[in-house]
């Protein structure tokens, strides 16, 4: 389940050292005095910036909240649900594929132990019978990939709508403007207040899921 989307604040590179270019010291004599340096010229702007009373009102926070997929789908009982139909339907299928592999090794022993006593004729007949079952063996494996892919898609698509469905439901009962997924927080400006609202969003989907019961 999702299987999922923050990494870890990196620390920050060791500021570079000033590095101070040495001034050559050339011996004066006695009668010579050393040259004056240049004053330091600081010219005003040409332009002044006004300062308006605007520029010292507060910006209007706003206020969103981001979810956990991951934690919603670990922690909600949707997701649990899905989990747990996933399991079941991915170990009834090894099941079958280990049975089934078995039964090659079985067929494959068998006819390695007959071929000296096989003409060559009889051995051409059962390497290619031989090589169609390994080819249904195959087939069947990728069948059973497929469908654990798609129900993994199916449960994923399930529980994103709800999450969707509650997480709008929470925002509008707690004023915000956006939820997102967590790990789509990349840069948020300083009027921007994120709110973890993952608890929230999973106890709605709970509270919905037991009123359909």
């Amino acid at each position: 389940m999702a299987q999922s989307t923050t990494g870890d604040q990196k620390a920050s590179p060791p500021a570079p050292q000033a590095v101070t270019e040495a001034t050559p010291k050339t011996a004066a004599s006695p009668s010579t005095k050393p040259a004056e340096q240049p004053a330091l010229t600081v010219t005003a702007p040409a332009v002044t910036p006004q300062i308006t009373p605007e520029a010292f009102k507060p910006q209007t926070a706003i206020l969103i909240g981001y979810v956990d997929l991951i934690r919603v789908s670990t922690e909600s009982e949707t997701g649990k649900a899905g989990q747990a139909k996933l399991t079941e339907k991915k170990d009834k299928l090894q099941n079958q594929i280990e049975s089934k592999r078995k039964q090659l090794d079985k067929q494959r022993a068998a006819i390695e132990a007959k071929l000296p006593t096989l003409t060559q004729q009889q051995r051409e007949s059962k390497a290619k019978e031989f090589q169609k079952k390994v080819a249904e063996y195959q087939k069947f494996v990728q069948k059973a990939d497929n469908e654990l892919q798609e129900l993994q898609q199916e449960l994923s698509r399930t529980l994103f709508e709800k999450i969707e469905q509650a997480a709008a439901e929470y925002a509008k009962s707690n004023g915000l403007t956006l939820v997102t997924v967590k790990r789509d927080l990349v840069y948020l400006a300083g009027n921007v207040v994120p709110l973890d609202v993952t608890e929230g969003v999973v106890k709605l989907i709970n509270e919905k899921g037991r009123q359909k019961k």
